[in-house]
């Protein structure tokens, strides 16, 4: 197969310096020999030094800034190694590594990175340029790190050209978990999807939603940004400003950009809360500018910088407020920091990183703690060389175990161990002593399977080459005058939610809520947000639920309405309430007076009867039909008073059934029985002989009463069987529920009282006519007056009862009901009663007759006196033909005959007289 090989530069610093690079094993900052090399890169150095004028040529520039945390992981991966050379996991075969400084930078790590793709034993580090590289051995077989998720982007692009495996500890941008772009890429992190989230999580949970962000300007912090942005609309969490500081220190614009940072910081009364998506040295140069002005905020911290010992020990950093961070679960660092406590007794031959640490302790040995740290920090690798002549070698033993991240340094020994246990499993058949047992993409593989046992729990990478291992939640907290980091909960990504070793510990994650950072005020329950005309959500105005809505937790978008029509709640409510259910009760005033009316009428129905009893026998109840007739009546008017209960108290199906067909065939009855005797007088009394005749045929009282009051029967029952009154919840009113009988057919109502009506109007129009008879024994004239006082009573009913709503409403109907029986009732029988009563001695059978022979005696006088009228025209006839007899001669003869007027007259009062006995005898027989 034909191929294309090229050389790994090495870029000339110069001839004379201790860190020139001479060759290619120059390049290198720590190595040991073994039968299979692992790779490491980290950020040894924070910057690149990059001078005014570039030069022309391609030159790599020194690098400043030594990161002590990033230091400490290239010592974490080499004790790993070492534990892992000492134990029996690989069978003796043992591993070497090479690591390499990118100095944070991508052109720093893709010229390692074209290192590790150099064929294998290539005196030359030649890379060569394949088709296929499925046969291909490069120098390393995996590669550990890179410190920057920026860094491991670009070179994991690089290394998946052979498929080389790259386990990063630190590198947790989001986008690293895509398997297409990055196929080689693996993690012992979560994923920043999981940080962000528990950020999103943590700001939501303490009530915030008006905060600040910071990021770097590269491409963790953009990424970082994005899905935090995400996150915190999810969790309706506002941001009210984005800011972005340059990737480089060396940037000219860096410190004008911190001051618009700071300046936008103290701007923003409102935001107390900033979350910070930087690098360490980023933090530092920011937060000494924030103490300056008196910053005063709580930050939340990203991975990079929340365990950071340089940061948390500045000068006055108290001042700045709270810092609460996220940062790697860590696990059992012990042995690690005895192997650095031991580390002044290791050869510094390969260890360049060591060679420089011990340089820097000897230059900066004069200064304090933090002084001495910021010595460390600053000093770049020119300044190392002019000061490092002639100074003694001094250790400082607690330094390094000072500074140490456990979650970093957790991570890194991960990391390594993944790598291992993959190796082993590819060693299982094969003599691993021989690097080219097996290939980079076959050790991935392998990877993608591995299991590790970390805190006796097992892990294993994901199918995003992640491992979903835990959070542990930061709070730095002042302890004796020194700041100090604490582990104040553990997030669990899975689950979603934190979890407190101790109630001290929940006490110190409540106490943050203590904090306000909203662009409005909490609303309150029983309030909504009214958004206003700015363009975030959480700035808005906070206004009253309305009628019939409510709210219950503070901070409510919409307020909720009322489950259905049985709650209402008022403006400002908190809750719904059950509407109160009325009804025309018992207890109720109005109830209490309608029922003794009623009571009163049952009362005096009792009483006309037990009268009518006592004088059964006498003319005045004899002719009111008698006692069978009187009984029925006065039976029905007490059905009449007793349907009204049924009004009245919780209406149910069965009242409502019952009260107007009870009603309704209970007053049929009794007009029924009242038309009969209507008849009867009318019948008894009429003089007209056709009215007469007409009214014998039409007179069947039994006939009459049982087909006019079965008609009514018929009319309820199909009503209560295709259109049933049914009890019916009436929601008009807001607060309250109206228990009412819906009729279920207005119709059928309609219908019932209509037939009532119309026999009302025919028992009307009898009595009317029969309106002149006898003065103390004319019931006529009363029907006709109990008559009129119903259909006064039911027309006024319609429009009131059309118009009425409410618990009262069925109060209408009762009260229709006793004014119209009460009518008929009283003119029907309490002028009878005050005769039997009052005047007994009227109440005789001579009396009667005396009374009846006196009104026949008047009606034949009328009637004669028609007849005279019609005699006197005859006569009148007959005195015209007398004329003619006597001019005609014939008188003589005896041939014309007539009588007087006179004695026409007095034979008319004869026949007056003795028709009025002989009516006065009929009447009294047929009444």
């Amino acid at each position: 197969m034909a191929f294309i090989s090229f050389l790994i530069p090495c870029f000339v610093i110069g001839p004379d310096l201790a860190f020139s690079c001479q060759n290619t094993d120059d390049f290198v900052g720590a190595t040991s020999p073994g039968d299979i090399v692992i790779g490491g890169l980290f950020a040894v150095h924070g910057e690149m030094l990059h001078p005014e004028e570039y030069s022309i040529k391609p030159v790599i520039q020194n690098c400043a800034g030594f990161e002590i945390q990033n230091f400490l992981q290239t010592l974490a991966m080499i004790h790993a190694i070492e534990m892992i050379n000492n134990s029996t996991l690989l069978s003796g075969v043992t591993l070497g590594y090479e690591i390499y400084d990118t100095c944070a930078e991508v052109t720093k790590a893709m010229a390692s990175a074209l290192r590790f793709l150099s064929k294998f034993n290539s005196s030359e580090d030649v890379v060569e340029f394949k088709c296929n590289y499925s046969n291909y051995i490069p120098r390393i077989k995996a590669v550990t790190g890179a410190s920057y998720s920026e860094v491991s982007m670009a070179v994991s692009r690089l290394l998946a050209l052979q498929l080389i495996p790259q386990v990063s500890p630190a590198s947790s941008a989001e986008i690293l978990s895509d398997k297409i772009r990055f196929p080689s890429f693996f993690r012992t992190i979560p994923s920043d999807f999981h940080q962000t989230r528990a950020m999103a999580h943590l700001i939501c949970e303490s009530g915030w939603n008006w905060i600040g962000v910071i990021a770097t300007d590269d491409d963790n912090g953009r990424f970082a940004l994005e899905s935090f942005g995400v996150q915190a609309m999810a969790n309706n969490v506002c941001i009210a400003f984005k800011e972005m500081l340059p990737a480089y220190l060396s940037d000219s614009t860096f410190h004008t950009k911190v001051n618009h940072i700071i300046e936008n910081i103290v701007k923003e009364t409102k935001v107390n809360v900033i979350v910070v998506f930087m690098r360490q040295l980023h933090v530092l140069k920011l937060f000494k500018k924030a103490i300056e002005r008196n910053v005063n905020k709580i930050w939340i911290a990203s991975d990079n910088w929340s365990a950071a010992v340089k940061i948390s020990t500045i000068p006055n950093i108290r001042q700045l407020g709270t810092v609460v961070g996220f940062g790697f679960k860590s696990g059992d660092v012990s042995t690690f920091q005895d192997f650095l406590r031991n580390l002044r007794e290791k050869p510094t031959d390969n260890n360049k990183f060591l060679q420089e640490y011990i340089m820097l302790l000897s230059v900066c040995a004069h200064l304090e703690y933090h002084d001495f740290q910021m010595c460390i920090s600053n000093q770049s690798q020119d300044d190392l060389l002019q000061h490092v002549e002639n100074k003694h070698q001094i250790w400082r033993d607690d330094f390094l175990n000072a500074n140490i991240e456990p979650g970093f340094i957790h991570s890194t020994i991960l990391a390594v161990y993944a790598i291992a246990h993959a190796i082993k499993r590819q060693c299982k058949d094969r003599n691993c002593k021989d690097p080219s047992a097996f290939t980079p993409w076959e050790l991935l593989e392998e990877l993608k399977k591995v299991t590790v046992i970390d805190d006796d729990k097992e892990i294993k990478f994901d199918s995003n080459g992640d491992m979903s291992t835990s959070y542990d939640v930061l709070l730095w907290k002042e302890i004796d005058g020194h700041m100090e980091i604490i582990t104040m909960a553990e997030y669990d990504p899975k689950k979603g939610d934190f979890i407190f070793e101790d109630e001290e510990k929940k006490k110190e994650f409540l106490d943050l809520k203590k904090v306000q950072s909203t662009c409005s005020q909490h609303c309150r329950p029983g309030q909504m947000k009214k958004v206003t005309e700015s363009p975030h959500t959480c700035c808005y105005e906070c206004v009253y639920c309305p009628e019939n809505h409510y709210s219950n937790k503070t901070d409510m978008d919409y307020c909720y309405q009322c489950n259905n029509k049985t709650y209402w709640a008022p403006i400002n409510s908190t809750t719904c309430y059950r509407k109160t259910i009325h009804f025309l009760t018992w207890t109720d005033w109005f109830a209490v007076f309608l029922l003794l009316l009623s009571a009163f009428g049952v009362v005096l129905v009792l009483s006309i009867s037990v009268i009518f009893t006592k004088n059964v026998n006498t003319p005045v109840v004899k002719a009111s039909g008698g006692l069978t007739v009187c009984y029925i009546i006065l039976f029905s008017h007490f059905l009449i008073f007793l349907s009204t209960v049924f009004f009245i108290d919780e209406p149910t199906e069965f009242k409502c059934k019952t009260r107007q067909a009870l009603f309704g065939i209970s007053f049929t009855l009794c007009i029924s029985c009242i038309l009969i005797k209507s008849l009867k007088i009318l019948l008894a009394f009429s003089f007209d002989p056709k009215l007469q005749n007409f009214l014998k045929c039409v007179y069947k009282p039994i006939p009459i009463v049982v087909t006019c009051t079965g008609i009514q029967v018929i009319i309820c029952t199909f009503w209560l069987i295709f259109r049933t009154p049914f009890v019916k919840q009436n929601f008009s009113i807001p607060r309250a529920i109206i228990l009412e009988c819906n009729e279920g057919s207005i119709v059928a109502f309609g219908i019932m009282l209509g037939y009532i009506a119309a026999l009302a109007l025919i028992c009307f129009i009898f009595a009317f006519k029969g309106r002149k008879l006898p003065e103390n024994y004319n019931e006529a004239k009363f029907i006709t007056f109990g008559m009129l006082i119903y259909f006064i009573a039911w027309i006024v009913f319609i429009p009131v009862y059309a118009t009425t709503f409410g618990k009262y409403l069925p109060a209408v109907e009762i009260i229709v009901v006793l004014i119209s029986n009460y009518g008929i009732l009283c003119c029907t029988f309490l002028p009878k009663c005050y005769i039997i009563i009052y005047k007994q001695e009227t109440n005789t059978k001579s009396a009667f007759l005396k009374m009846i022979y006196s009104y026949s005696s008047k009606s034949a006088s009328s009637v004669a006196v028609s007849q005279i009228s019609l005699d006197s025209k005859s006569s009148s006839s007959r005195a015209t033909v007398s004329d003619s007899c006597k001019s005609e001669k014939n008188s003589a003869n005896g041939n014309c005959h007539f009588q007087a007027p006179g004695q026409a007259l007095m034979k008319g009062k004869d026949l007056s007289k003795n028709t009025a006995r002989t009516t006065a005898r009929k009447r009294l027989s047929s009444i």
